[in-house]
């Protein structure tokens, strides 16, 4: 399938096919290279393309040097250390890659860009490591170990296997592709790194606002919580878009629910389910927000310099400089903890014993401590979100003998990212277990038919608790059922 125009999260979220180059793009990136090729014979000096890099910005280098110099470059960048990269994260750390070269201001040849193809297509997915990258002249050392294979350099991942580069390329039919000039600067300046994380945060945080609106209202009923704070003029009031759409899709999950029609005798609830859409809906904001900064961050030219054939210029800037990433990953990142710590008030809330609830929802609670420590472990989870919180794109360190004098961190932000957003979902399937456990305690009332549907979907994984047991096999069951979407909601 030919890669678009304009990529889209949504697009990317259903990406499963191989990557074609269109005829417009290779067009683009042909024509762009060729201009290139004119410029150099001119004999003029550019930086990176004929210089060094950094603050060896000023030293020339001699032409029948230059492709070694984008060799060297990428090898003395390949300097990453700590955790692999997860393969899927790589995987469109690829595709981001060939997407921002095919925009044709790159100066790379179009064999570069369909090498990546190759890569993607073949199922080759190189080693990268989640540290080395300050977030300012992009994401030098992971995107250096992405582009170390397209010599025959470096490790990747392989038919299930860690090989060496040039064992895959052999078995794959492929030749190791030498690098001309320009094309390693090309290939290491951009910010595919923290868009890769930020495009698959993004994906994630989609699928479990969902599921935490699904999960509220399950808990809504076992709590035997009025439905009143999510009626309609309530919202109209103050028409946040979040917050009113989040009241919809209450006031939907609940419809038909037996509960919801017993006598309530509390005035009011607990602002963890008072407030669901105002919560709730003001993380869904941040997310439409920072899903259109990504957006446009993934569909631009982020390396330098930039080849503009167009306008016969060659031109040095910082495109590749995080902030726009940093500052909105960082965000991210606080409103998503958020939906874990609304969460976990509503897990103590179920496990508090009241309303007619068990202590602990143990049905022997004293012989039995049922989800008390659940709690526990919700509670340490959200803490531990509120450290990782802090926010990456207030801080910088000066780097290459000060030419790169102030730096994003959105590389911190995008990794630290993937952690909170993993803690949330491991957060929301402890409210889900304990709302299905203290659901029990309502039969034989019934919640809403779409809600007893979610209920019957996690019975089929996890019976009710009625003595203790080990719960950690529980609570795995529990995360991994939200990996998908909720039945009937999306």
């Amino acid at each position: 399938m030919q890669l678009p125009e304009h990529l889209s999260i949504d697009l990317l979220k259903d990406w499963n096919t191989q990557i074609e180059i269109s005829k417009e793009a290779h067009g683009r990136i042909e024509t762009n290279r060729a201009y290139l090729d004119k410029i150099l014979e001119g004999g003029n000096t550019y930086y990176g393309i004929n210089t060094g890099f950094g603050s060896l910005c000023n030293v020339k280098i001699e032409a029948d040097e230059l492709a070694q110099l984008q060799e060297n470059l990428v090898c003395s960048h390949a300097c990453g250390m700590g955790d692999e990269v997860p393969q899927e994260i790589v995987r469109l750390m690829l595709l981001l890659k060939i997407h921002g070269l095919s925009q044709g201001y790159s100066g790379v040849r179009p064999g570069i860009v369909q090498r990546l193809a190759d890569f993607y297509n073949a199922g080759i997915t190189p080693v990268v490591y989640e540290l080395g990258s300050l977030g300012a002249s992009g994401d030098l050392a992971p995107l250096a170990h992405l582009s170390l294979p397209l010599f025959g350099k470096g490790e990747v991942w392989y038919k299930g296997e860690k090989t060496q580069a040039m064992s895959a390329l052999a078995d794959a039919g492929l030749q190791p592709l030498p690098l001309a000039a320009k094309e390693g600067l090309a290939l290491l300046n951009g910010t595919q790194f923290m868009s890769s994380y930020a495009t698959w945060s993004l994906m994630e945080a989609r699928r479990l606002q969902v599921w935490a609106d699904v999960i509220a209202a399950l808990s809504a009923d076992a709590f035997m919580a009025k439905d009143e704070p999510y009626k309609h003029p309530i919202h109209r009031v103050r028409p946040h878009k979040g917050q009113v759409d989040t009241a919809a899709r209450m006031r939907e999950l609940l419809e038909g629910s037996g509960i919801q029609k017993l006598p309530k005798t509390q005035v009011q609830d607990p602002y963890s389910f008072r407030c669901v859409p105002q919560v709730h809906g003001a993380t869904k904001d941040v997310v439409d927000m920072v899903a259109r900064v990504v957006e446009t961050e993934i569909n631009s030219v982020t390396d330098n310099p930039i080849v503009f054939h167009d306008e016969d210029a060659i031109m040095s800037g910082g495109n590749f400089h995080g902030q726009p990433l940093a500052l909105h990953l960082d965000f991210l990142a606080i409103a998503m903890a958020e939906l874990a710590n609304i969460s976990e008030r509503r897990t103590y809330l179920l496990v508090s014993g009241q309303r007619e609830l068990p202590p602990f929802l143990a049905p022997d609670a004293g012989l039995n401590s049922g989800f008390m420590i659940a709690q526990y472990t919700a509670a340490a989870i959200v803490s531990q979100n509120k450290q990782l919180c802090t926010p990456a794109s207030v801080d910088s360190i000066v780097s290459s003998n000060g030419q790169e004098d102030h730096v994003s961190m959105g590389a911190n932000a995008a990794t630290k990212l993937r952690k909170v957003i993993q803690n949330v979902q491991r957060v929301l399937a402890i409210e889900l277990l304990a709302a299905a456990q203290a659901l029990e305690f309502r039969r034989p009332g019934q919640s809403s038919p779409r809600l007893e549907e979610v209920y019957a979907l996690l019975r089929g994984k996890v019976s009710f608790m009625d003595k203790d047991r080990i719960l950690h096999n529980d609570l795995v069951a529990a995360e991994q059922l939200l990996g998908a979407y909720p039945p009937g909601v999306r």
